[in-house]
């Protein structure tokens, strides 16, 4: 009998209602609290604490004696808050943003070896909810939106090597694509650059994928291309309006529509 798929596991465990922890081999762990995901950790994608660090709201000495404070089913979030570290909304937003990270990224692997332990937790406590069914809607929907950018998986494990010249006469980008541009050292992969960056993995894959359908990084097809010698230098390139800070999360946690409507700001991010 062929083993269950992950998603098959993750939807029988959303219909026991089980509270515990799913582990996937060695690449990732789902949480669960009574059939609904409230975290997802992918060890390809930068995780909540990475993200904090990032931002500069706290330091790697910071967050450790704040885990150890919170102790086994504790509330490290909460002590985060409460210590004025970040805001509830700050920590939902995190929260949200490494789950559909996470969980896009666990769920193209294929790893079928699971253990689920009862009524293991995160740290950092419960601060969203994610139904099972949803989830899985928001992954296909990122896989989708990738194949629109650039329908090919080619840059997805490869170095990022920008080009020297840019097609037309400008280049109007994001600060995401900008920020890529000057990071990329021809020996990071996307999810490498984000790590150093500090961004979610999938917007920074996706951020490459445009990159690449503008002809601004080098791909399959621009290495087939005969070498030409710039006659002179490429104009510079014109970085997008810089993004705003991390929103407040405000109504229901469940609220599906409302993770819907926050998805364009995490791609932005």
């Amino acid at each position: 009998m062929a083993a269950p798929t992950l998603d098959a596991v993750l939807t029988g465990l959303a219909q026991d209602e089980a509270t515990g922890s799913l582990r996937v081999g060695k690449e990732g762990t789902v949480y669960y609290v009574r059939g609904r995901v409230s975290y997802v950790e992918c060890a390809a994608t930068p995780g909540v604490e990475e993200l904090l660090g990032a931002s500069g709201r706290i330091s790697a000495n910071g967050m450790r004696h704040a885990r150890q404070e919170s102790g086994s089913g504790g509330d490290g979030g909460a002590l985060l808050v409460d210590r004025g570290v970040l805001s509830r909304g700050e920590l939902e937003f995190c929260m949200l943003s490494a789950t559909l990270d996470a969980a896009f990224f666990l769920l193209t692997s294929r790893t079928v070896r699971t253990r689920f332990r009862e009524s293991d937790a995160h740290w950092l406590g419960v601060h969203w909810f994610f139904d099972v069914p949803g989830l899985l809607r928001e992954c296909a929907r990122r896989r989708a939106r990738l194949e629109r950018a650039w329908p090919s998986e080619e840059l997805d494990a490869r170095p990022v090597t920008p080009l020297r010249q840019i097609p037309g006469t400008h280049a109007l980008l994001t600060r995401l694509q900008w920020e890529l541009l000057l990071a990329a050292d021809s020996t990071a992969t996307p999810v490498e650059l984000a790590r150093r960056l500090g961004r979610p993995a999938y917007s920074t894959l996706l951020a490459v994928r445009e990159l690449a359908a503008a002809g601004l990084v080098m791909t399959g097809e621009t290495a087939a291309l005969p070498k030409r010698t710039p006659k002179s230098p490429a104009p510079p390139r014109e970085p997008g309006p810089a993004g705003s800070g991390l929103p407040q999360v405000n109504g229901d946690a469940t609220d599906v529509n409302l993770l819907l409507r926050l998805r364009d700001a995490l791609e932005a991010l």
